[in-house]
């Protein structure tokens, strides 16, 4: 091989992996963009958890706060709620699944099971209706003394199970704990 020729050579080799590697970095640029939308935003990932002061809430009232684009009911429930609320039977239930996010999905849907503690003072559910996505009605309203869905007649309880009307499901409870003894951490 002649000087020539390895000297072309040379100079074809350094041309493809120059013209490769400035093919990979375009490449990774213009790819860059689309794989990084597909990212939740900073307005989403700020909304993915919050923490919700309960320091003003009195037995038998509840505040209404919003998580992740939809409302949840925090109620700070009286004797009276609790009391009728462990009363019933799971068989009287619509729905017989706790539908907490907290607990495993096959949970039965006792009260103990829906309250975010163990006096079963503090209920913290999705102000959703499961049937078609209303906002049920809150302060002890509808034929249990819980939540009422004016739009196609849904009734719950004080531990937002369904008790009557067309809704499959009972509120669900999201991932809730306590961080200290006035604050509840959604998500």
């Amino acid at each position: 091989m002649s000087h020539v020729e390895e000297h072309d050579s040379d100079r074809r080799d350094f041309l493809y992996y120059a013209t490769a590697g400035a093919g990979a970095v375009v490449t990774g640029a213009a790819v860059w963009p689309l794989v990084d939308q597909m990212n939740p935003s900073a307005d989403v990932r700020a909304l993915s958890s919050i923490r919700v002061s309960v320091d003003g809430v009195e037995p038998g009232t509840q505040i209404t706060v919003k998580w992740r684009g939809k409302p949840v009911f925090i109620r700070r429930r009286d004797q009276e709620d609790i009391e009728n609320a462990r009363k019933t039977k799971i068989e009287d239930l619509v729905d017989p699944l706790a539908r907490n996010a907290n607990l495993p999905p096959d949970a039965p849907a006792t009260d103990e099971n829906r309250t975010l503690d163990e006096k079963g003072e503090w209920l913290v559910e999705i102000g959703v209706c499961t049937h078609l996505g209303c906002v049920p009605l809150g302060g002890k309203t509808g034929e249990f003394g819980g939540w009422f869905c004016p739009c196609h007649g849904s009734h719950y309880d004080s531990a937002g199970r369904i008790r009557k009307g067309p809704a499959p499901e009972n509120l669900p409870i999201p991932v809730a704990a306590f961080i200290d003894e006035n604050t509840i951490k959604l998500g």
